[in-house]
């Protein structure tokens, strides 16, 4: 999926949570999103997408962090699937 359409994605669901925060969230990039999700000890509400290239990912992973949106850089090698809770 393309970049604009991942963003675009995620700032329409923080926009309609029930406390439109970016700081509400967590944002985060892998390689293994079942592995990653479990890690995080399963969250009830998920989402993930695939972007077209890791360099993508990892735009979009600082665009949120920079908005405020919990999480840390890394990822672990070649991480294409972004995902928030």
């Amino acid at each position: 999926m393309i970049k604009s359409e991942i963003i675009r994605f995620i700032e329409e669901r923080v926009r309609k949570s029930k406390v439109p925060k970016y700081s509400s969230w967590t944002i985060g990039i892998t390689a293994d999103p079942e592995t990653r999700k479990s890690q995080h000890g399963n969250p009830g509400y998920w989402l993930q997408w695939e972007a077209d290239r890791e360099s993508d990912a990892r735009e979009i992973e600082k665009h949120f962090l920079d908005k405020g949106m919990k999480g840390d850089t890394g990822g672990g090698q070649r991480p294409i699937y972004v995902y928030i809770f």
